[in-house]
C-alpha cells in the first residue's frame, strides 16, 4: 500500500464543477485546494465531460453522442481492439488539458480522476452490450484511460504527487440479486483499474453512496473516498484493518444535496459521530483523523458557482478543524 505524501487535514475535490468557463473553473479548482487540487470536468459546458462520455470516448463500437449518451453497436465491441485518443484530444478532455496547462512543473501533489469499469460495464449493457462483452470491454478502456491519465499528467508535472480516484458509482447499494456480477468479479475488474495506476500514483476508490464496504476493500486501494451517510460502520472491521494498514479514508462530510448554511458545526458533529462509531468497533481513534482527507460527498455539477464556492469552503474549515484536533493529539501524545 502506498503511503500518500499529505499533510494533516487537507481538503481536495470531487470530479465534477457547474463552470462553463474552463478557465474560470480551472482557477476555482486550484484557488480552493491549493494542496491538493483536483482536476475538474464541466458537463454542464460539454456533456461528453461526463463520467460515461471520459469513459466511453474512443471505444470501437460506441458512439458519445453530444448530449453525453452512449449508442453501442455490439457487433464492433472487441475487448481486444485499442482505445482511441491516447492523446487525450478529444472534447472530452478539455477541461483536463487546461487543468494540466495550469499546473505544469507542480512538484506538490495533485488529484485526478477517472471512471470505474464497473460504472462503465453497466452502462455499455444498459445501451445493448451483451453483459460478459460491455464488461470486458470496460475492463480494457478503464486500463487505457488510466494510461493516457498517467502519461499526459506526467507530461505536464513529472515531479507531481499523484492521487487518482476510480469513480464508481455502479457499487453503491452493493451487490444485489440483481447485479450481472459476482463479489469475486467486481473486485478482480476494480482490483485491475487499480493496478493499473499502482506504480504511478496514491490509488483512491470513490463510491458516492452506501455500499458493500467490505467487497469495496478487498479491491485493494490506497485511499477510500466516501459520503459520511455511507453506512461505513457497519464494516468497521475492514476499516480497521485497512487504517492500520497505512490506508485513507477521504471523508466526503460536506453534502452535495439540500441547503447547507454557512456553519461547519452540525458537519463537524456528524463527522466525528461516524468516527465514533468506528472507534466503538474497535478502529484506532488517531489513525481515523491522521489519515484523513475532507472532500464534499460528490461532484458539483448540478450546483451554482456560488454554491460551489460554499461547499468547497465548508470543507476548507473542516479540513482546518481536523488539522487542529490531530494536532493537539499528537502534543498529548508527545508528538
Amino acid at each position: 500500500m502506498r503511503a500518500p505524501d499529505l499533510a494533516l487535514g487537507w481538503p481536495t475535490g470531487i470530479g465534477s464543477l457547474p463552470h462553463i468557463d474552463i478557465d474560470a473553473a480551472v482557477t476555482f479548482a486550484l484557488a480552493s485546494c491549493p494542496e491538493v487540487p483536483a482536476a475538474p470536468s464541466l458537463p454542464r459546458r460539454d456533456a461528453r465531460e461526463g463520467m460515461l462520455g471520459q469513459a466511453a470516448w474512443g471505444i470501437a463500437g460506441v458512439e458519445v453522442r453530444e448530449d453525453g449518451s452512449l449508442a453501442v453497436d455490439p457487433a464492433g465491441l472487441d475487448p481486444g481492439a485499442p482505445v482511441g485518443d491516447g492523446a487525450l484530444s478529444g472534447a472530452p478532455f478539455e477541461t483536463l488539458r487546461h487543468f494540466l496547462a495550469a499546473v505544469a512543473g507542480r512538484t506538490e501533489p495533485m488529484k485526478l480522476q477517472l471512471t470505474g469499469p464497473i460504472t462503465l460495464g453497466l452502462a455499455l449493457q444498459d445501451a445493448g452490450a451483451p453483459t460478459e462483452l460491455a464488461f470486458e470491454v470496460a475492463r480494457t478502456a478503464v486500463r487505457s484511460r488510466a494510461e493516457s491519465l498517467l502519461e499526459a499528467a506526467a507530461a505536464a508535472a513529472p515531479d507531481a504527487p499523484l492521487i487518482v480516484f476510480v469513480d464508481e458509482p455502479g457499487l453503491v447499494n452493493g451487490l444485489s440479486q440483481q447485479s450481472p456480477l459476482s463479489a469475486d468479479r467486481t473486485v478482480d475488474l476494480v482490483s485491475g483499474a487499480l493496478a493499473t495506476l499502482e506504480p504511478h500514483a496514491v490509488t483512491g476508490l470513490h463510491c458516492c453512496g452506501p455500499a458493500d464496504w467490505k467487497v469495496v476493500l478487498q479491491a485493494g486501494p490506497d485511499m477510500l473516498s466516501l459520503p459520511v451517510s455511507a453506512g461505513v460502520g457497519r464494516a468497521a472491521g475492514a476499516v480497521s484493518s485497512f487504517v492500520e494498514r497505512g490506508g485513507w479514508l477521504a471523508w466526503g462530510a460536506v453534502p452535495t444535496g439540500g441547503p447547507l448554511g454557512d456553519s461547519v458545526t452540525r458537519l463537524w458533529r456528524q463527522l466525528a459521530a461516524q468516527w465514533c462509531e468506528l472507534v466503538q468497533a474497535g478502529c484506532d481513534p488517531v489513525l481515523l483523523r491522521r489519515q484523513a482527507l475532507i472532500t464534499p460527498a460528490c461532484g458539483l455539477a448540478t450546483h451554482t458557482e456560488a454554491q460551489a464556492d460554499t461547499v468547497m469552503g465548508l470543507s476548507r474549515r473542516l479540513a482546518e478543524r481536523l488539522h487542529d484536533q490531530v494536532a493537539g493529539i499528537n502534543i498529548s501524545v508527545g508528538a
